[in-house]
């Protein structure tokens, strides 16, 4: 459906989970996005524990609401979020009604092969995503529920969107997507590397190009997303040639408690040894490894460096070195596979906040010319974005804030109003 795009658009922005719900409403339009002075009305988060929720509601520049709701599923939880939106407890001036809500735009994990771009959501695009369950039986289902949930709560004359975390990715070659099994299990059942935090990896290019005032086509770099969950891409002349994550998010770095690589036989062995499931170990692989396994502390990578610093506890130190060691492995890699790169790009929670594991990530490729400047490495904090290599590096190293929900917005924008060029 196409709006009338002469006044300023205001998007809810979905990001629906299986335990949380994360929204924002951002006001943007063609001429904001062009100069880059998009604004963020609200936002929050619902997280769900049972049949109770705990909610987090904040309009920009008031405090934020905190109180808890018995929330059972997803609807409920997008119903409350409207209503408080609308409300006059929410303070956010600019919206009144669901009127004053032009059009939804939702996180997608996985669009498999069909969705190479952002979509505006149809009966047909809503199967099609469907179809993809099975990629992702763990994500996709949540994002459905949100889907329906904002198109029955605020009506299906409101335009919804669909953007996908694969679908940056779609660019990959064969041979950076296809995994050495037989040819016809991929012919039949599609199996191959996807990659995900796509939105994540195309922002922060998006940005860089920004920065750096150049054409998407010289955008060679390595971009590592560095959170709970964790991702590094290989983007040349501006579109991602390799990624880390495979089929699944399971594949690739040292993750706050998913294994990231490990050989596969180790599934069978360990079957045999622990008497586990399948199930079992498909859950102790996504769940009970990474950080969380190694350290046998936890996934939070703030308390490693703590409790390694003031403790000195060894298999939290294992834990962090693991982690850089794995990190520091594939930057080499992509360095070959791109035949260079002009910078490194770090973001995501542990890579735009921790100065220490950006410095050991980077320590052992200084012969190529990598590295960080200790004290431009300590002054990026929470929310800030700069260079932290020297003047002299051969590779600029950065630290660039992620914005996915922004970008949502802006293609919420783009495909609403006719036009779905993309960043």
């Amino acid at each position: 459906m196409e709006v009338d795009i002469l006044e300023v658009m205001n998007i809810l922005v979905l990001n629906c989970g299986s335990s949380s719900i994360k929204f924002q409403v951002i006001a943007t339009d063609l001429d904001r996005i062009e100069q880059n002075t998009d604004e963020r009305l609200a936002h929050g988060i619902i997280e769900f524990h049972g049949g109770q929720a705990i909610v987090t509601l904040n309009a920009e520049g008031k405090p934020a609401h905190h109180s808890t709701a018995p929330l059972r599923d997803i609807r409920a939880a997008v119903k409350l979020i409207l209503n408080w939106v609308i409300s006059k407890e929410s303070e956010v001036e600019a919206i009144k009604s669901k009127a004053d809500i032009h059009a939804v735009g939702h996180r997608v994990v996985h669009g498999g092969e069909k969705f190479k771009a952002s979509v505006l959501i149809t009966a047909e695009v809503l199967s099609d995503i469907e179809e993809c369950i099975e990629l992702a039986p763990l994500h996709n289902p949540a994002n459905i529920q949100g889907i329906n949930a904002s198109r029955k709560i605020i009506g299906d004359e409101i335009p919804n969107v669909a953007v996908f975390d694969t679908a940056f990715h779609q660019t990959l070659p064969e041979e950076a997507f296809l995994y050495a099994l037989p040819y016809q299990l991929y012919r039949r059942h599609k199996i191959r590397r996807y990659g995900f935090h796509g939105t994540s990896h195309r922002y922060v290019a998006y940005r860089y190009r920004q920065l750096e005032k150049i054409k998407r086509d010289q955008v060679n770099i390595i971009t590592l997303h560095l959170g709970n969950g964790c991702s590094a891409a290989a983007i040349k002349e501006g579109n991602s040639i390799d990624t880390s994550m495979g089929m699944t998010p399971l594949e690739g770095l040292v993750m706050g408690t998913r294994a990231g690589d490990f050989d596969p036989a180790i599934i069978d062995f360990i079957a045999a040894k622990e008497g586990l499931s399948a199930l079992e170990i498909e859950s102790l692989v996504n769940k009970q490894s990474g950080l969380l396994g190694i350290s046998g502390l936890t996934n939070d990578m703030r308390e490693l460096l703590a409790e390694a610093k003031e403790n000195g506890d060894r298999r939290a130190r294992l834990a962090i070195e693991i982690f850089c060691y794995r990190a520091s492995k594939y930057i080499g890699s992509y360095l070959a596979a791109m035949n260079g790169a002009n910078a490194i790009i770090f973001t995501g929670g542990i890579g735009e906040n921790s100065s220490e594991v950006r410095r050991l990530i980077c320590e052992n490729l200084s012969w190529m010319g990598i590295g960080v400047d200790p004290k431009l490495n300590d002054t990026i904090t929470t929310g800030r974005e700069g260079i932290i290599s020297n003047g002299t590096a051969r590779v600029k190293v950065y630290v660039i804030p992620t914005n996915e929900e922004l970008l949502i917005a802006r293609d919420t924008v783009r495909l609403t109003s006719n036009n779905a060029s993309s960043l």
